[in-house]
């Protein structure tokens, strides 16, 4: 099983350059998370209506409707992985490390957003991964491939959007 993950988008709408990426980098994984701060609703619709395993947390930058009907937290079994999804909170650097304990035991892997920065870090039996931003002047995103184990393959665009 192949993920998409993104995060930090912080569009209110798709743009061109969006649908052009949601196209070429998005719509063929198996499965399509966003970390949060995608902003708004217009932009979430898009997301939802275009990919049939899309699934997407709050973020501290999302429109109150928006940021009202997403979970903070999400908890996924994904290919048989128990995947957490959160955008994050607090102290950026100490981030990563915060996030196995606020899931929980049991998680093979956690996707979170918040710091912009791409993270692939492993503590204990879980690993934690951040995309990066694709709101940065290099946009940024990952792909998980669940096999036996989670293999984090990260991806910045060369051209600026």
């Amino acid at each position: 099983m192949r993920l998409a993950v993104i995060s930090d988008t912080h569009l209110s709408a798709p743009t061109p350059w969006f649908m052009d990426f949601f196209e070429s980098h998005l719509r063929e994984a198996d499965a399509l998370i966003h970390c949060g701060d995608i902003v708004g609703l217009d932009m979430y619709s898009y997301m939802e209506r275009n990919h049939p395993n899309f699934h997407a947390v709050a973020g501290n930058c999302c429109e109150w409707r928006l940021s009202q009907e997403l979970p903070a937290m999400l908890r996924l079994n994904l290919g048989g992985f128990n995947v957490g999804v959160t955008h994050g909170w607090g102290d950026r650097p100490t981030l990563p490390a915060r996030l196995p304990e606020a899931f929980g035991p049991g998680f093979d892997l956690i996707l979170f957003g918040h710091t912009h920065r791409q993270t692939n870090i492993r503590f204990g039996d879980t690993l934690v991964v951040n995309p990066g931003s694709l709101s940065q002047q290099s946009p940024c995103m990952a792909y998980v491939t669940l096999n036996e184990e989670p293999v984090v393959e990260m991806r910045c665009e060369k051209t600026p959007r």
